[in-house]
C-alpha cells in the first residue's frame, strides 16, 4: 500500500495539466505517487500525459462521471493510506506535502486537512475556492478564512495558524482513505459543487476533525472548468446545498432552516434578475428548487444513516449566526470581523 496518492481528476484539461503538473511532480514525487483520473476527455489529455509525463499513472474512465463520482471510481482503484484530491490548475510549492502528512501522522483523530490556497493570478491574495479553511453558517452558506461571498482578502499572514474548520476545499484535500470510505465518499449524485462540504460535514458528525494547515501553501488558478457566471454552476450549487442540509441537519433544526432557505433562495433569484439582469441564474435557482423537491425523498435513507452516526451534537465550526445578516446588514465582510 502506498503512503500518499495524489489524484488529479481531469476532463479536457490538457493545457492546464501541461502548465501545472510540472510543479506537482517536482515538489511531490519524493513523498507521493501522482495519478491522473481521466473523465473520458475528448481533447488530447491522455496523449499529452503519455508523451510529456510518462511517470504519471493514468486511470481512464468510460464516461464523464463528474467531480464527485469521478473521484469515487478513481479512488476505488488505488490503495493508499492518504488520498490527496488535487485540481488540475494547482501550482504547488516546495515541501507542501510534508506538514500535511506529519499532521495526520501525529493526530489520528483528524480525518482530513488542506493547505492554504492563494491565487495564481494574484499571489498575495487568497483564492476563492478554499482560502484558509471553510466554515458554514446556521443556514448552510459556506465561507472561508480569507473569503466571504465575493470578498476575497489579501494574505498578510492573518490566518497563518492551524485551525479546525468545518470543511476543507476539494481543490486540495488530503484525507485518510479509511475515513473517506467509512463516511461514504463523495456523494456522486451531486455531480459537482458542495460535494466536499457535504463529505466534511458527515465526517464532523462522526466526531472526526478537519484542519487547515497554512504552513503548507499552494496557488490555485480557479474556475478552470466552470466559470462563476455559469448558470449550471448556480443550479448545482443551490440544488446540492439544499440536499446537503436535508441530509446533515439535526432533526430539531431541519424544518426551520428549510423554511428560511425557501424564502432566501427565491429572494436571491429575484435579486439576480432585477439587479444583475441575469436571466440564466434566475431560472437556475428555480430549477434547483424544483430538482431538490423531486429528489429529496431519494435521500431519506442517507439522512437516517447520517443521523444515526452522530457523535458530535454541536459542531463549533458550523457558526450559529446568519452570514447574510453579518455581511449585508452589519457590513462585516472579512472573517476576523465575524462574531
Amino acid at each position: 500500500m502506498e503512503k500518499v496518492a495524489i489524484v488529479i481528476l481531469n476532463w479536457n484539461g490538457s493545457s492546464m495539466m501541461k502548465q501545472y503538473l510540472p510543479s506537482v511532480l517536482q515538489y511531490s514525487r519524493d513523498e507521493a505517487t501522482v495519478y491522473v483520473a481521466d473523465n473520458a476527455s475528448t481533447d488530447d489529455s491522455l496523449e499529452m500525459l503519455s508523451e510529456h509525463f510518462p511517470e504519471v499513472k493514468q486511470i481512464v474512465m468510460d464516461r464523464n462521471w463528474g467531480f464527485a463520482d469521478g473521484y469515487n471510481k478513481a479512488l476505488a482503484q488505488i490503495e493508499a493510506e492518504y488520498f490527496v484530491l488535487l485540481n488540475s490548475d494547482i501550482e504547488v510549492t516546495h515541501h507542501w506535502l510534508t506538514p500535511l502528512i506529519e499532521y495526520l501522522d501525529a493526530h489520528p483523530e483528524v480525518a482530513a486537512c488542506q493547505p492554504k490556497l492563494l491565487s495564481v493570478v494574484d499571489k498575495d491574495s487568497f483564492e476563492y475556492a478554499g482560502a484558509s479553511g471553510g466554515f458554514i453558517d446556521w443556514l448552510g452558506y459556506p465561507f472561508c478564512r480569507g473569503r466571504i461571498f465575493e470578498t476575497v482578502e489579501r494574505d498578510g499572514g492573518q490566518y497563518d495558524y492551524a485551525c479546525d474548520v468545518m470543511w476543507a476545499t476539494g481543490a486540495a484535500l488530503m484525507i485518510r482513505a479509511k475515513d473517506y470510505w467509512e463516511a461514504g465518499g463523495l456523494d456522486g449524485r451531486f455531480f459537482a459543487h458542495n460535494e466536499e462540504i457535504d463529505l466534511c460535514w458527515r465526517l464532523r458528525i462522526r466526531g472526526r476533525r478537519i484542519v487547515c494547515l497554512p504552513e503548507s501553501y499552494i496557488y490555485h488558478f480557479g474556475g478552470g472548468t466552470l466559470p462563476k457566471s455559469n448558470s449550471m454552476k448556480t443550479f448545482l450549487n443551490f440544488r446540492n446545498n439544499l440536499t446537503m442540509l436535508y441530509k446533515c441537519l439535526p432533526e430539531e433544526e431541519l424544518k426551520v432552516v428549510m423554511r428560511w432557505r425557501w424564502v432566501l433562495d427565491y429572494l436571491a433569484a429575484w435579486e439576480m434578475l432585477i439587479l444583475k439582469r441575469n436571466v440564466g441564474d434566475f431560472k437556475a435557482v428555480y430549477r434547483a428548487r424544483r430538482a431538490f423537491k423531486r429528489w429529496r425523498r431519494d435521500f431519506d435513507e442517507d439522512r437516517r444513516l447520517i443521523q444515526a452516526s452522530r457523535k458530535a451534537e454541536k459542531i463549533p465550526e458550523r457558526k450559529r449566526f446568519s452570514l447574510l445578516w453579518q455581511y449585508y446588514v452589519k457590513g462585516r465582510k472579512t472573517f476576523n470581523l465575524l462574531p
